[in-house]
């Protein structure tokens, strides 16, 4: 009865969060897939051809205009790198692309405070500055070359299909008028549950294991390992920690915000849970793909420099948010549990659950099946001949573009 207890507590904890944040998941996907149904592929790479400061703020600002998944993030940036894209530019795509999206900072809004969700944008903009910068003066060209050979044989990873399709819609006119259109509705619908069927998987995940550790890890435990007693330390140990715990935890993506918000509510520092956030890119299963796509060297670097990239720039959250007064001095993070109520939260719900049954609606009847179970398989399920036909006959329906060639011309630009 003891373990049937502790499992429901940790149940109801896991519930009452995932009640909290639905709403602002789906708006928060809605929102990305209404700017991805009209952002094409193909203009993506044509201006990530070298690594000067402008063309990382560019990539940067289309990672967060993509895909909030950690593991098509990463086949994408593989994509981009293959068709042309420097790999300073393609990481900075990446980086931006699970840290800067815009349904993570409605989530921390919701469950930890608006200042995390500030934070979150101006500490991924300082990791994209300092990864570029250990890129420039650390990355060599044989690596680099070692990495380009290894990418170039295609060897498929999670997600894979997912970043091989581009679902954007062709035509002209403005953006309101292409994504009011038929072909914008349903390209919004076909974005707006793929992107739910890549990330679904680590947002129960992230939910179950910080309902778990807030039933089950007491508080006093927390409290040690964040050296609450010591502020100083406190701030120092945070952000080396933080990364360390995210790739323990095997969670990445949005699902590691709920657990982000039950560490800050354990003691850890406000540098510490963005730090934390930030080595979604550092689990052990991407690093594993990292090495499957680039070799071992290229993944060994990329662990080291994404790991001092997530500790410089958790410190420098840390400085200037404390200098600004910005740091929450309560610990209030929503992870209690409580029941559902005629609040506002109950009627957002319900407006936005309705809103994603009638996406939903509209993507099975456009034919979204057979293109959900692509998602699944590696480039040659997606550019092969299945999909081209799939393409052929489906285009005047859907207005949803073909997967560009996995070859064109590379750029050789100055990168070293």
């Amino acid at each position: 009865m003891a373990v049937l207890d502790a499992l429901g507590h940790a149940l109801q904890v896991a519930g009452s969060m995932t009640w909290e944040i639905t709403w602002a998941l789906v708006l928060g996907f809605a929102l990305s897939a209404m700017v991805q149904a009209v952002v094409r592929r193909e203009s993506v790479t044509a201006l990530l051809g070298d690594d000067r400061p402008r063309t990382l703020a560019i990539a940067a600002g289309l990672g967060a205009a993509s895909s909030s998944c950690s593991y098509a993030a990463v086949a994408l940036a593989r994509s981009l790198f293959r068709k042309g894209a420097t790999f300073t530019a393609a990481m900075a795509f990446e980086v931006a692309s699970t840290n800067l999206v815009i349904e993570l900072g409605i989530i921390l809004v919701l469950l930890i405070g608006w200042q995390f969700a500030v934070a979150e944008y101006v500490g991924g903009v300082i990791m994209i500055a300092v990864l570029a910068l250990l890129f420039r003066l650390l990355l060599r060209q044989r690596l680099l070359e070692e990495a380009r050979a290894q990418a170039d044989k295609g060897l498929a990873g999670s997600m894979e299909g997912h970043a091989a399709m581009d679902m954007s819609i062709t035509g002209s006119g403005s953006f309101w008028r292409r994504l009011a259109s038929a072909k914008g509705f349903t390209a919004v619908s076909h974005v707006f549950v793929m992107e739910w069927a890549a990330v679904l998987r680590d947002i129960v995940a992230g939910l179950l294991i910080a309902g778990a550790i807030a039933a089950w890890v007491p508080a006093s435990f927390w409290q040690s390992f964040f050296l609450v007693d010591h502020p100083l330390l406190a701030k120092i140990w945070g952000p080396l920690i933080g990364p360390i715990v995210a790739v323990l935890s095997f969670v990445c993506s949005i699902g590691n915000v709920p657990l982000a918000a039950v560490l800050w509510n354990g003691g850890i520092s406000f540098g510490g849970v963005v730090s934390f956030i930030f080595a979604d890119l550092l689990i052990i299963p991407i690093l594993l793909i990292y090495r499957k796509y680039y070799g071992t060297r290229t993944a060994a670097f990329l662990a080291a420099t994404l790991y001092v990239a997530s500790v410089v720039a958790g410190y420098l959250v840390e400085l200037v948010f404390g200098l600004a007064h910005l740091v929450p001095a309560a610990r209030g993070a929503r992870v209690e549990t409580s029941s559902v109520s005629w609040n506002y939260t109950t009627f957002l719900n319900i407006i936005f659950l309705l809103l994603a049954a009638v996406l939903i609606v509209r993507f099975l009847r456009t034919g979204g099946m057979g293109m959900l179970t692509m998602m699944s398989g590696g480039p040659d399920d997606t550019a092969g001949h299945d999909h081209a036909d799939h393409d052929t006959a489906d285009h005047e329906r859907t207005g949803h573009s073909t997967p560009a060639s996995p070859d064109p011309p590379r750029h050789r630009g100055p990168e070293r």
